[in-house]
């Protein structure tokens, strides 16, 4: 399914131009490979009966303004705020167009969008075996492939979806980086898939060098973004 891009400004209707929505899969599966559950199963009833379009995935919006100091996993968990949560492209559009803009987040911030039921934390149980591919851009560049890859998550839009937990906008100082975390670091077929999905969606160069770096490391050496491998 893919949602059709809005940019700020443009009339909430348009949040239901939706391309193939007629396929939108009818036997939903959860992040596990499972049936989805009851009450997932009549969340989307209900949306349908509404009027709305339901994605195939429950999303949450979270945002860490990272405090100064060494990071520690308490102080962590405690700067990672939930902002709201949604289902339908039409939710996604209303909280998408009251976000604050990446051009405009303080630094060292990080925005994150996951699927229902994953935190944005290395240890989460559907984290810990897997990794990251991580872009880094010019500031003045990031907020357009933040939207870019936001929107192709929420549409289902990247090779082994499934195994996508969710997507990172970290706002740095003389950097800003995007990451896509997935769930199985050693599934080389799935990681390289992904990475060549995320690179033709933000429409990157073939020979752009991206890295990616499994959560085990960054927990042996307390960083997302130093130690990492180059993969291309």
């Amino acid at each position: 399914m893919e949602i059709t891009e809005k940019r700020e400004g443009e009339s909430n209707n348009s949040s239901k131009d939706l391309n193939n929505n007629d396929n939108i899969n009818n036997d939903l599966t959860d992040s596990d490979g499972n049936n989805t559950s009851k009450e997932a199963e009549e969340r989307r009833a209900r949306d349908l009966k509404a009027g709305l379009h339901p994605l195939k995935h429950k999303f949450v919006f979270w945002y860490t303004r990272r405090a100064p100091g060494v990071r520690t996993q308490t102080a962590y968990e405690d700067n990672i705020k939930k902002i709201v949560d949604f289902s339908t492209v039409e939710g996604f559009w209303v909280c998408y167009c009251h976000l604050a803009r990446p051009s405009t987040l303080p630094s060292p911030t990080d925005l994150h969008l996951f699927k229902e039921g994953i935190r944005p934390l290395w240890e989460d149980s559907a984290n810990c075996n897997g990794g990251k591919w991580i872009i880094r851009f010019k500031k003045v560049v990031s907020g357009r492939f933040w939207e870019d890859l936001v929107l192709a998550l929420v549409g289902d839009q990247l090779d082994y979806g499934d195994n996508v937990c969710g997507v990172v906008l970290s706002i740095r100082f003389n950097e800003d980086i995007l990451s896509v975390w997935n769930r199985n670091a050693s599934d080389h077929q799935a990681v390289m898939a992904l990475r060549d999905s995320i690179k033709r969606h933000l429409k990157l160069p073939h020979s752009y060098v991206m890295e990616y770096k499994p959560h085990d490391a960054s927990l042996r050496d307390n960083s997302s973004y130093r130690n990492t491998w180059l993969r291309g």
